[in-house]
């Protein structure tokens, strides 16, 4: 999975996410709903996957805090 930092940098490079395509590619190529299902279900594990890494450190630091 990639960093933040690469995902922030690829919609910076890019104006979306990688793996999904841009509005100007929808546009003129239409989209197949089933395979922009499988494509937001990757990006919500992705997130979920993000956020859990995310807890895990807010808890560390919490923990030193308390120290």
């Amino acid at each position: 999975m990639p960093t933040l930092e690469e995902v922030e940098q690829h919609i910076k490079d890019n104006g979306h996410l990688k793996d999904i395509p841009s509005a100007k590619e929808v546009e003129q190529n239409g989209i197949e709903v089933g395979e922009m299902n499988k494509l937001l279900l990757q990006k919500v594990e992705e997130l979920t996957l993000y956020m859990i890494e995310m807890n895990k450190e807010i808890n560390s630091l919490k923990a030193e805090l308390k120290k």
